[in-house]
């Protein structure tokens, strides 16, 4: 409009009062706009509001890996919020995505995000993260204790049959100066649908072409039928089996690394996409997973395996609540939300107060707000 005027060469005294005018509400409109915007502020980035929920009585079941933390979050959660009871099961990642999406249980608990297949039949489920985990690759070798140099071709060729003894040429030459015996390599994998199976075949995937293009990855693959293999079910089955068995390998998630160690097992070094071979620890998760935090997209399903981090551990993943948006009753899902509030919360859940206990790395801010966004979905 005043663009126009000037064009035009209007100078009459009434178009200057309205445009005048004009100007001035303009202003008035602005600097209205900026108070309500200093009253309604943002809050500050990675900052949790834990809504206060109504009774109710809520399940999960799911990941034997995020299981050990539900077990601790559960009943500090029900001791700041009386009204709310709990239920937790560790049934596998698989398990506890189909329960999830079939309404059998409020959440899921998965280590591995959403497939499409998942979501084209029941796309009002989401995968929401709640903290950060790793995995650690066990083995049973009498006499050694170093922590051995691994990769995912290595355990690729383990795994299809390829490398069938501890002093093979291929694990001796990443690994000079150390003894390795002529013993036989016994690989354990899941039983059960598993998000550490999830996790462990895309690393496989990422770093040999071969898996990928035969075997691939998800919460349950065709594992190659080789001699020496034994399928375990949970976690805890990974464990108990390898303790049991002279040669193992098994891939086992962070939350057991006590029970890995008590049972005398040790794990390895891992290759990582820029070829380095890194200790599996909370420094070296933080690493990996940070550099995507401004990649994880608004529905966070996002892989964080084999990234080329300097120094970056590469089986790294976040640990999901897979939630469907339509809860039974607006009480129950104020309750998920409550929960799953409390659980990101940097001050609650998310603190090193928990965990620390198994070994999990919390959420970077922008991941928290990510989270936060999907939780107010539910409804």
């Amino acid at each position: 409009m005043i663009r126009n005027s000037k064009s035009r060469g209007y100078l009459v005294s009434s178009m200057a009062l309205v445009l005048a005018g004009t100007t001035f509400v303009g202003a008035f409109a602005t600097t209205a706009s900026a108070t309500k915007a200093k009253k309604h502020k943002a809050a500050p980035i990675g900052v949790v509001k834990v809504e206060t929920p109504p009774s109710a009585n809520l399940t999960e079941t799911g990941s034997t890996l995020l299981y050990p933390l539900w077990n601790i979050w559960a009943p500090a959660y029900q001791a700041k919020y009386t009204k709310v009871n709990i239920t937790t099961g560790g049934t596998g990642s698989g398990t506890g995505i189909a329960d999830a999406a079939n309404g059998t249980v409020n959440i899921g608990s998965s280590d591995a995000y959403l497939s499409s297949s998942v979501l084209a039949t029941t796309p009002t489920l989401m995968n929401i993260p709640l903290a950060i985990s790793y995995q650690i690759i066990a083995y049973n070798i009498p006499g050694v204790t170093a922590h051995l140099n691994l990769s995912g071709l290595v355990l690729s060729q383990i795994y299809q049959g390829k490398i069938t003894n501890w002093n093979d040429s291929a694990i001796a030459a990443m690994n000079p100066g150390i003894t390795l015996p002529n013993l036989p390599i016994v690989a354990l994998h899941r039983s059960d649908g598993s998000g550490d199976t999830f996790i462990f075949t895309q690393y496989l995937s990422r770093q040999d072409p071969t898996w990928a293009n035969s075997v691939s990855y998800g919460t349950t693959v065709a594992f190659p039928s080789i001699p020496n293999a034994l399928g375990e079910n949970g976690n805890g089955g990974m464990v108990s089996g390898c303790a049991a068995t002279k040669g193992c390998i098994a891939y086992v998630g962070v939350s057991y690394q006590a029970q890995v160690l008590g049972d005398g097992l040790t794990y390895a070094k891992l290759k990582n996409g820029n070829g380095q071979f890194v200790m599996p620890s909370p420094a070296a998760a933080l690493k990996e997973a940070t550099v995507y935090q401004n990649q994880t997209p608004a529905n966070e399903t996002i892989s964080m395996i084999n990234g080329r981090v300097n120094n970056g551990y590469p089986i790294v993943n976040y640990e999901y609540a897979i939630v469907n948006q339509n809860q039974a009753d607006s009480k129950t899902a104020q309750a998920v939300r409550s929960l799953l509030e409390w659980a990101i919360d940097p001050k609650a859940g998310n603190s090193s107060q928990y965990l620390n206990q198994v070994n999990f790395v919390a959420l970077p801010k922008k991941v928290v707000d990510k989270s936060l966004k999907q939780i107010e979905k539910i409804k």
